[in-house]
């Protein structure tokens, strides 16, 4: 590890550190998101193998925004690089850095994946790095994308101007995660009240309106935020109802949601051409 202690909330750090999140049933197989359930029957319990084909899904809608082929990419947020492997395999980008604030995160991500790391180290590489202060020289990846990471970022700003700075003239962004809707802006006390992940710290209440305003003040261009909340919630939820849950407050997301708090997301920008 490079030494860095970067300034983490100690909610996020326990839960993506020692209490490992990834290994909580409600995540199984590892990618840590709440899954897109499109193509799921929702019409009777849901296994295992639905829950990890949802949160593959959900990769898939985001990379699927993304001109990826032969393309030099960095996930911010990559957890253990599951979903790094997809854009590889699936596709065809050249090369996937998984950057993580949490160097446990990391550890598990290397041993994951150690097989492809020895086979193909130009193809997958990890790094120990903050969204809001990313290790890398200016204009190194043609694509830059995040899968339910942001919801932790403190900066927006920070992030944003990161993201321009990394990416080339012409790449692309992808960020998906939870946000909160226009006319919903000053819910982030009722958010708390239903939710504990909000009211521990663990998750911030965005506004969607504060990243695209980012991404347009940091000079990123065809900004687009596309609500995919009807194919997350509904299907988490379900997928909740059926196993063991310690604590109960998660099945308040759907109800936060229908009652227009929050809402789940995928924006998408691109940084201009130098032709412009």
């Amino acid at each position: 590890m490079d030494g860095i202690r970067y300034d983490v909330a100690p909610s996020v750090r326990a839960v993506y550190g020692p209490q490992d999140l990834s290994s909580a049933p409600a995540f199984a197989g590892g990618f840590i998101n709440f899954g897109h359930w499109d193509g799921i029957p929702l019409d009777r319990p849901l296994t295992t193998e639905d829950r990890v084909r949802s949160q593959r899904n959900l990769y898939r809608r985001v990379l699927g925004t993304l001109d990826g082929a032969d393309a030099h990419a960095v996930e911010v947020g990559c957890g253990l690089g599951l979903g790094a492997v997809l854009a590889l395999d699936e596709f065809g980008f050249a090369s996937v850095t998984g950057l993580d604030v949490h160097p446990e995160q990391l550890e598990r991500a290397r041993r994951a994946n150690a097989g492809l790391l020895g086979r193909a180290p130009q193809r997958l590489r990890f790094a120990h790095g903050a969204a809001e202060e990313m290790p890398f020289e200016d204009g190194r990846f043609e694509c830059l994308y995040s899968v339910e990471a942001a919801q932790h970022f403190r900066d927006l700003a920070a992030f944003g101007r990161e993201a321009a700075r990394v990416l080339r003239p012409g790449g692309r962004l992808a960020v998906t995660s939870f946000f909160l809707p226009a006319g919903a802006e000053a819910a982030g006390g009722e958010l708390a009240a239903r939710l504990d992940s909000f009211a521990s710290g663990l998750d911030v209440a965005h506004p969607l309106v504060s990243l695209v305003d980012v991404l347009d003040a940091v000079g990123l261009t065809a900004v687009r935020a596309e609500s995919i909340g009807g194919h997350v919630w509904a299907g988490l939820d379900h997928f909740l109802s059926g196993i063991d849950l310690p604590v109960q407050w998660p099945r308040n997301f759907l109800p936060a949601y229908r009652d227009g708090l929050l809402d789940y997301y995928v924006v998408s920008a691109r940084r201009p051409s130098k032709s412009g």
